[in-house]
């Protein structure tokens, strides 16, 4: 039986963060039973900043009723509490593959998914184009990373779902929405084989596909997300240009040439 397996486990999250989906990859790859709690989107539950009050943030496991907070720590906490249940480690066992596997893991949240987020919020063409160029240049790097780390095996773990499998990984479903509503194809045959391949056998798993949101799904998300940051800059706007400071709000009603006359910002 694995160690602490008959524990209380709870898992807060919210069902489209890829930061929760790693917790919960690495849940299921050990076979471990847990309460998953969703969390509303934009409101924190209690629980939440009791469990996580400095960041106030999810995913947060609650093991035994104490609370382990960031998504790549949960991770490595899973693989060493449940080590002994006759499953894969995640974690490499010799360290210098753990230290190059936390070293891409690092890579990927601070500089590529950045980049690949950076295109929804590119205002123009050559912005874009600078973005996709960005993004196919660390997908060169990552490339490279998988042929080294998986010794030409299925994952970058290896034979089964590793670390930096689930760090790359809890990105694809994201990476597949920008595709498709930017008209870009990132994971190319031609241009990344090696990905392209391992991305396919990664959402193929059971551990994953149990928790992988639907690419559909994340669509209507994301939309939704998009018109309510676009409803709350124009209402931002319009609190600005009718609570703006008193001299200026006086200046506005005689108009320009009236000393202090500022002009209220376009809400188009």
């Amino acid at each position: 039986m694995a160690t602490g397996s008959t524990e209380e486990a709870k898992l807060l999250g919210a069902w489209p963060s890829p930061f929760v989906m790693r917790p919960r990859i690495a849940l299921n790859l050990k076979g471990v039973g847990y309460e998953f709690l969703e969390e509303a989107f934009g409101i924190k539950s209690d629980l939440l900043l009791k469990s996580n009050p400095v960041y106030k943030k999810i995913p947060v496991l609650i093991h035994n009723g104490k609370p382990v907070c960031e998504s790549m720590i949960i991770v490595e906490y899973v693989d060493e509490v449940w080590a002994d249940d006759g499953k894969p480690r995640i974690l490499p066992s010799d360290p210098y593959d753990r230290a190059i596997a936390r070293f891409w893991a690092y890579y990927i949240d601070d500089k590529f998914f950045p980049s690949v987020r950076g295109l929804s919020t590119a205002q123009t063409e050559e912005a874009k184009a600078e973005v996709v160029s960005q993004v196919f240049a660390g997908l060169q790097l990552l490339e490279g990373a998988f042929m080294n780390c998986s010794k030409g095996k299925g994952f970058f773990g290896g034979d089964t779902i590793g670390y930096l499998d689930i760090a790359l990984g809890c990105y694809l479903g994201w990476i597949r929405v920008i595709e498709k509503s930017e008209g870009i194809k990132f994971l190319d045959e031609d241009k990344t084989p090696l990905l392209a391949g391992w991305a396919e056998r990664f959402c193929a798993d059971a551990a994953v596909k149990e928790v992988m949101p639907e690419i559909e799904k994340l669509m209507e998300f994301a939309q939704a997300l998009r018109a309510k940051m676009q409803a709350a800059a124009a209402a931002a706007a319009a609190v600005q240009y009718y609570y703006s400071d008193a001299p200026c709000r006086r200046a506005q009603k005689t108009g320009p040439g009236t000393s202090g006359w500022c002009r209220a910002p376009s809400l188009v």
